[in-house]
């Protein structure tokens, strides 16, 4: 997701704002001015196998975390390429 200078990426559930910061800034070259970081955890799930489904499996979708990510004035990141 991008809006201005802030671009939001899903990233390591381990990595840390620091961390974060200084790999957008050495991909793009560009200046970081904040760092938010939010977790999501995995939601339940249930498998039914065919119609009459005699085993339920219950699961989870997968926990994830997310980084919204705001660049100095005049910086800008070019996720896709002009045609």
């Amino acid at each position: 997701m991008e809006s201005g200078n802030v671009y939001t990426f899903v990233v390591a559930a381990g990595a840390n704002k620091i961390e974060i910061g200084k790999a957008i800034e050495s991909l793009w070259d560009v200046t970081v001015r904040d760092v938010r970081t939010m977790r999501y955890g995995g939601k339940a799930r249930r498998s039914l196998l065919g119609r009459m489904a005699q085993t339920n499996k219950k699961g989870r979708r997968p926990s994830f975390k997310k980084a919204v990510v705001q660049l100095a004035e005049g910086d800008n990141i070019e996720l896709y390429e002009a045609g």
